[in-house]
């Protein structure tokens, strides 16, 4: 008998079970819809009472009979199938008005309700809202215009198309059925790829939903800072989430945001581990070109993260711990309009040594002044405490259908005290650092009609880096990095058509630095201050076509830059970003961009917060220090069939205003401040091939990455960061409700500079002497190669509650990859070299519960 048969009648079975004794009276009322003016008329007959309403505004809604028999019960049910506004005049007399927007939800399913359809496109047309279904195939849209139609689209299956009134939210949502098809191939437009809850859009930004996040070899959490190295183009050279390299640029060069909030810290454990709670990130989107003008700073990339954003009827969370940390989760919902997120995560490594504490210390402490203590003498007592934690609030309110407000709080915090005592004469050093970001923000998204919305932003941040270092009390170091940053940016969407639509807007920053030094032997006091304020005006037209082949969208945006010291500067900064379908399945894209920063990370890689903590954030100054500048333009091809994915793409990336103190130099220019450029030329390729159990790839980058530093010789030579060839091979294999993950990552060396051969080697001619250098960056360490994997395991632990564990290893083959040579002078006047180690064999374990 055919399995559709089968279940169909399982499935009146049931419904004669369980509702026999109502058979005779409800069988046509609980299947069926009935006009809203014919019940109404029953309704009327029925109490006594009487509605007013426009016969034309109800004449084509339909409803479910409710089956409560209490007059203020069933106007309720009318109102929330409807959502007409029904107000009690007197004891006899309602009226009903039809509102011009309302909430819809859908649950979206196969055509024989089999399996739901997570990460299918649902898209308003003629706007800019659209949403992914969640894993269970669901969605949620507030203050969608009544008359709007609503299209749903997935690979593989025909394109649904539906009036929002048949979506109005009831609960359970809309069952939507979508049959499957290959002749609306063209219509797709979002490419997933790699694992569950990666897409990559239609203007090339790639989208990352942590709700449907799968696997990847070596992860076993959605760990946002983590995941986007498995993009092309976007690696970590020393293996840190502090130190993301966006085609050839350095960290301080990537827009960190989270709920629209500017990041100047992104790492615990010094870089190793995101410090983004990533169980209340609902999604993330990277764009590494063809910026919408709205951005402003991040000459490489963008990295947006927005929390949950929706009011849930039910509290929600869930708790997790591994080998280094333990956290937890949740939102309350406090009424039907106002709820309340939390999330708090801390380490246990103050009190609890683990193979992956072990792993990670060795590799963020190994060029620092601790571990360099730790090699010395035998009659050191050593004692370091370390720990870390953030958490994060947001409260939701929807003030009505048409506006909501949100504010958001995060606070991080990195702390390690290291007290060193010599037996002999009990003599003590002790050292602090201690890094901090706190910061609020709040937003008012506006829908004032259909076509025309506006969303005003505003946050504050507050970074703070200290360290402090007490030799034996002979010699007291004390340095802090510290920001203050405020901003307000208002924008305007109106939609002109249903293809043409036009973003407006206004942004206002001002950035205060401050960077204090004191020794107190030999004395030296340093307090350099700065204040920089942006003005920036936007503008960017969006087109679509109807057939969804063309897409385009081309802005501008002007920024007035004051330096309240030095210098003022006025910037224009066109943007461009064009999408083609040439056939079905091939997609063409080519973007552009021109972006700037004032705000810059210098290296001291020796004398920065003892040695761990390297980076201090520094405002441009229009001298030592100009505005950075870059220019970028690319062009992709993208293959997608029959769970195929190719996808090519090429760019060219110049920046300009650079200096050697912000580059990470390890030579003779690591202290002079040269100003100058770098020209990136690369491309990138990833080829993805994926059954509904399996997904393989191979992504391959190839940059060609040159240093421009007019006043050194030669004054061209390879970058720092100059990765020529990158290759990863990887797969994900997903077994009911088992996932596996491995992969393989290669690429080629670093460049770095080495010592003179000879007797030359050491400049005797200056004190303190120096080394002499070959050519900058002549010399490269030896190739990188790290083979990772993880498995994760889901199942329940009752009906509500959901739980998971997992392993994984990284460097599961303990390779000894170098990821940094330099070097130093020793305290006998010798030249001594100091190699940075990859990460050991370092495993891990998670266990969590959601409900």
């Amino acid at each position: 008998m055919p399995r559709v048969l089968l279940k169909s009648i399982g499935f009146l079975f049931l419904i004669l079970i369980f509702n026999f004794p109502f058979w005779s009276q409800a069988q046509d009322t609980i299947s069926q819809k009935s006009p809203l003016i014919n019940y109404l008329q029953k309704l009327e007959n029925d109490f006594d009472i009487k509605f007013s309403y426009v016969d034309e505004a109800l004449q084509t809604i339909q409803i479910k009979i409710p089956q409560q028999t209490i007059l203020n019960e069933i106007i309720t049910e009318i109102e929330t199938q409807t959502q007409l506004e029904i107000s009690k005049l007197s004891e006899r007399y309602y009226s009903l008005i039809k509102s011009n927007t309302l909430d819809i939800c859908g649950q979206v399913l196969d055509n024989f309700q089999d399996n739901t359809i997570a990460g299918a496109t649902v898209e308003v047309i003629g706007s800019k809202t659209a949403i992914i279904t969640d894993s269970d195939g669901i969605f949620y849209l507030k203050n969608i215009p009544r008359k709007a139609i609503i299209r749903i689209r997935y690979l593989g299956y025909k394109v649904k198309y539906l009036s929002a009134e048949e979506l109005a939210k009831v609960s359970p949502c809309t069952t939507i059925l979508m049959a499957q098809g290959f002749q609306e191939l063209d219509e797709v437009v979002v490419y997933q790829f790699l694992t569950s809850g990666l897409v990559k859009k239609q203007d090339a930004s790639i989208q990352l939903s942590v709700a449907d996040f799968g696997i990847l070899p070596g992860l076993i959490e959605p760990d946002v800072l983590q995941t986007i190295q498995a993009l092309p183009g976007i690696k970590s050279i020393d293996e840190t989430v502090s130190d993301i390299n966006v085609r050839g640029g350095t960290n301080d060069q990537n827009l960190i945001l989270w709920d629209g909030i500017k990041m100047y810290q992104s790492g615990h454990f010094f870089g190793l581990i995101s410090a983004f709670n990533p169980y209340l990130v609902d999604k993330v989107n990277i764009i590494k070109n063809g910026t919408s003008a709205q951005y402003g700073d991040g000459v490489s990339s963008v990295i947006s993260m927005e929390t949950k954003n929706t009011i849930s009827d039910t509290f929600f969370g869930g708790a997790g711990f591994n080998f280094i940390s333990g956290d937890a989760y949740g939102q309350i919902p406090l009424s039907k309009k106002l709820a309340f997120q939390f999330s708090g995560r801390r380490s246990t490594t103050d009190f609890l040594n683990t193979p992956t504490y072990n792993s990670f210390f060795d590799r963020a402490f190994q060029d620092s002044e601790i571990k360099e203590n730790d090699n010395q003498v035998e009659n050191i007592e050593r004692n370091e405490n370390f720990y870390f934690y953030d958490f994060t609030g947001k409260l939701l309110y929807d003030i009505n259908e048409n506006h909501n407000v949100r504010v958001s709080f995060i606070n991080i915090n990195n702390n390690l005290d290291y007290i060193e005592t010599n037996t002999d004469n009990s003599s003590t050093s002790k050292s602090q650092l201690s890094q901090k970001n706190i910061s609020f923000g709040g937003s008012l998204e506006s829908n004032w009609t259909g076509n025309f919305s506006t969303s005003l932003n505003l946050y504050y941040t507050n970074y703070n880096l200290d360290a402090q270092n007490n030799f034996e009390d002979v010699q007291q170091l004390f340095q802090n990095n510290r920001i203050l940053e405020t901003a307000v940016k208002l924008s305007t969407n109106y939609q002109f058509s249903g293809s043409l639509s036009w973003l407006n807007g206004y942004q206002f920053n001002e950035v205060g630095i401050t960077n204090f030094t004191n020794v107190t032997q030999p004395p030296f006091n340093s307090n350099i201050k700065g204040v920089i304020r942006t003005h920036a005006l936007f503008s960017e037209l969006g087109y679509e076509s109807l057939d969804t082949k063309l897409t385009v969208h081309i802005g501008a945006r002007f920024n007035a830059i004051e330096n309240l010291n030095t210098f003022k500067e006025f910037i224009v900064e066109p943007r461009i970003n064009i999408n083609y379908a040439l056939t079905k399945s091939l997609y063409a894209s080519v973007q552009g961009e021109f972006k700037n920063q004032s705000t810059n990370q210098i290296i001291d890689l020796k004398q920065n917060f003892l040695g761990i903590e390297k980076r201090r954030w520094m405002l441009s100054d229009g001298e030592t220090l100009p505005i950075t500048k870059s220019k970028q333009a690319s062009m992709s091809f993208n293959y997608d069939k029959q769970h195929l994915y190719i996808g090519i793409e090429g760019f060219y990336k110049n920046v300009d205003g650079i200096s050697t103190e912000t580059q990470g130099f390890q030579n003779q220019d690591q202290f002079n401040g040269e100003i100058g450029s770098y020209e990136v030329k690369g491309v990138e390729l990833l080829i993805n091939k994926r059954t509904p159990k399996l997904s393989t790839w191979l992504s391959y980058a190839y940059n060609l990455n040159t240093y421009t530093f007019e006043d050194i010789n030669p004054n061209r030579f390879p970058n720092n960061l100059d990765i020529r060839h990158t290759i990863t091979f990887a797969s994900t294999y997903t077994y009911n409700k088992l996932k596996l993950g491995g992969g393989i990552n290669y690429r080629t060396g670093k460049p770095f500079t080495k010592p003179v051969d000879g007797t030359n080697a050491i400049n005797t001619t200056f004190f303190p002497n120096t080394i002499n250098f070959e050519s900058p960056n002549s010399s490269r360490i030896a190739d990188y190669l790290r083979v990772d994997a993880s498995a994760i395991y889901d199942f329940d632990l009752s009906p509500k509650i959901k739980a998971t564990i997992g392993a994984s290893v990284l460097n599961l083959l303990g390779r000894k990859n170098i990821l940094n040579t330099y070097y130093r002078l020793d305290d006998s006047n010798q030249i001594e070299t100091v190699e940075n180690i990859s990460l050991g064999i370092t495993p891990n374990i998670n266990c969590r519960i959601q409900f």
